[in-house]
């Protein structure tokens, strides 16, 4: 169903290209402001602009392969790319030199497909590899580690399940509140892990899955996720309640069924990514359609109908990201140009005043009788009066019933989990970022 037959004066989804950034970008991400975007190009080179004046700020040069991820800490300070020259890089932003000089350098044992910050703690990295391996690499001085992140093999009596394989990890992602580890693997699987415990607490198969899980997605709130299978399917789950800490040795296995599934019907086009809305309620897939840029969002809050197709042009995509807190998309195109969408706001005058009427031509306005009158100041003191006599309860506490916490139910934020991500945590504090312009003069 079109989105304009749903609710044709309510569209809080972006609609049209606000601008285009040339930027020779692979990929885009928001900070978590939402003014700057990082870029992670293939050359190894990796950028940060500004999208206030649409300019290039910052260069971060230490790739000499393809950048293939870019993450930012809660407060913007520090950046983490990881590139198929087998290293992830953490970067400080707070650095007067430019290009910024490099803060730590993690090297792996083969290319790295993912690295992203701990949510909580930008010395905690997560990192999956080409080869198949998810690693868990803890900066802190006194805790310093390396941990493979892999899936708990049990005996079988069967010898063929017993002889099979480890599955191979293909994408690698914290929850939002950072507890956990969300893994897909090839065989099609969701692995779940306690970050801080390292140990797998539930195996989910996929029901009507086939094939690898390419990508992973997490609502703000997570206590949704969505997934990208390479069946060409997007499919959404509500999340169960898992207990911290699981029994040991002991691991939820079942079978996940999804609330709802995503797919184009028509072209059987397959996904470069998808992204939620700041409050969950759209989905955005970027189509891999090779002859086009096509954007496709569902209305999740309206049973997950499909709204609405966005077209880019001719330009293939090969990337997608929503802003943080609006109604904005960053998407990307094979040439490397960034397109801005937006969600233009007709000016309707009619909502600066109530009873105010929007008129098509000059009208000549009857004035009534008592509209200017002066109001007798005796009147108006006994009104003021009367309402400073009036008892004011100060004693009831009204609960604010329209807060919402963003972490997952039964998650109390002063638990022992959160108590060890909050150690040495060099990612808090308010920071203002230094404007440099530059010439980008990159090919």
């Amino acid at each position: 169903m079109n989105e304009s037959l749903i609710s044709p004066f309510n569209l809080t989804h972006p609609t049209a290209v606000q601008a285009s950034l040339f930027a020779s970008a692979a990929f885009a991400r928001f900070d978590p402001s939402g003014r700057y975007l990082g870029v992670g190009r293939s050359n190894g080179a990796a950028a940060i602009w500004d999208l206030e004046t649409r300019a290039r700020i910052r260069s971060l040069e230490g790739h000499v392969k393809a950048v293939t991820s870019f993450d930012w800490s809660p407060n913007s300070r520090w950046v983490l790319t990881s590139s198929k020259d087998w290293n992830a890089i953490k970067w400080d932003l707070a650095s007067q030199c430019d290009p910024i000089q490099r803060m730590v350098t993690i090297r792996f044992d083969g290319p790295v497909v993912s690295a992203s910050f701990h949510p909580k703690n930008s010395n905690i990295v997560l990192a999956s590899l080409s080869s198949g391996e998810a690693w868990l690499v803890d900066l802190r001085k006194d805790s310093r580690s390396r941990v493979e992140i892999c899936e708990v093999q049990q005996e079988e009596e069967d010898e063929e399940q017993h002889n099979r394989s480890r599955s191979a990890v293909t994408s690698a992602r914290f929850d939002p509140s950072g507890k956990f580890i969300f893994v897909g693997t090839s065989q099609g699987y969701v692995l779940v892990f306690n970050t801080r415990t390292k140990a797998m607490i539930a195996r989910h198969k996929i029901s009507g899955a086939v094939g690898a899980i390419k990508g992973l997605a997490f609502a703000k709130s997570g206590r949704r996720l969505v997934t990208n299978s390479s069946d060409r399917t997007l499919r959404q789950f509500n999340l169960p309640i898992y207990m911290i800490p699981a029994p040991e040795g002991e691991f939820i296995d079942d079978e996940l069924e999804p609330t709802h599934r995503f797919n184009d019907p028509i072209n059987k086009t397959g996904w470069h990514g998808m992204s939620y809305s700041p409050d969950g309620e759209w989905l955005a897939g970027g189509a891999t359609d090779t002859a086009s840029h096509k954007i496709y969002i569902w209305d999740i809050s309206n049973d997950g109908q499909f709204a609405s197709a966005l077209d880019g042009g001719r330009d293939p995509l090969v990337d997608i990201h929503w802003h943080p807190s609006k109604s904005s998309i960053a998407s990307t195109t094979k040439e490397g140009n960034i397109l801005i969408w937006h969600s233009p706001n007709p000016e309707r005058w009619g909502a600066f005043a109530g009873g105010f009427e929007e008129v098509d031509e000059n009208v000549e306005y009857e004035e009534r009788e008592d509209e200017f009158d002066i109001e007798d100041e005796e009147e108006i003191m006994k009104r003021k009066m009367k309402a400073e006599d009036e008892e004011v309860d100060i004693d009831t506490m009204v609960e604010d019933t329209t807060r919402h916490d963003t972490l997952p139910d039964g998650m109390d934020t002063e638990d022992e989990d959160s108590a060890w991500a909050s150690y040495d945590n060099d990612g808090t504090g308010e920071f203002r970022m230094k404007i440099l312009m530059q010439e980008d003069n990159d090919v």
